[in-house]
């Protein structure tokens, strides 16, 4: 993802780059390390032309990030939902962005500590739930079981919102607000 210029840990980095290649005249550099950094073409080409003194702020450069992982992962259903509540919570908070953009945070790892907290949290559901889908009469497929596994009961762990909300801040931020 971050191919030719690696990740950067802030947008003072990016712009600082930024500066550096537009005093070098590379511009073509600038926009691979803004698109690498899912900073949107208009904004790159007002750059180029003088209109913005930077590349980026805190909350573009965060945005961006995510938007750029997120166009690699291809989250789709809940995982699309934690993705734009991510989004959301670095145009709100202008630290929590910061956090976003650090090295070695990632959606990817984020997702993962959803998931991990999923698969750790997994309740049993309700027979006449069960009953009412269908599934065990055969009316709607099941994924089949692990090797040498029976299924007996059927589970489920998805988080849900407020949990999902803590596990992402403590994602990136490693707790509550700083």
């Amino acid at each position: 993802m971050f191919d030719k210029f690696g990740e950067f840990n802030s947008s003072a980095e990016i712009n600082e780059l930024a500066e550096n290649l537009f005093n070098e005249g590379d511009m073509e550099s600038i926009k691979v390390m803004a698109k690498e950094n899912g900073i949107q073409d208009e904004v790159v080409e007002m750059y180029l032309q003088g209109e913005v003194p930077a590349l980026c702020d805190t909350v573009t450069a965060a945005v961006g990030k995510i938007e750029a992982e997120a166009e690699e992962l291809k989250p789709q259903e809940i995982l699309e939902d934690w993705v734009q509540y991510i989004i959301g919570q670095c145009i709100k908070d202008e630290l929590m962005a910061a956090y976003v953009r650090k090295k070695g945070k990632s959606l990817k790892g984020c997702i993962a500590a959803l998931l991990t907290w999923s698969f750790s949290n997994c309740y049993e559901i309700d027979k006449d739930i069960i009953a009412e889908t269908g599934i065990l009469s055969g009316k709607i497929p099941m994924p089949p079981a692990g090797k040498g596994s029976s299924r007996q009961a059927i589970t489920m762990g998805i988080p849900g919102m407020g949990r999902a909300k803590k596990i992402i801040r403590e994602y990136y931020m490693g707790g509550g607000k700083e």
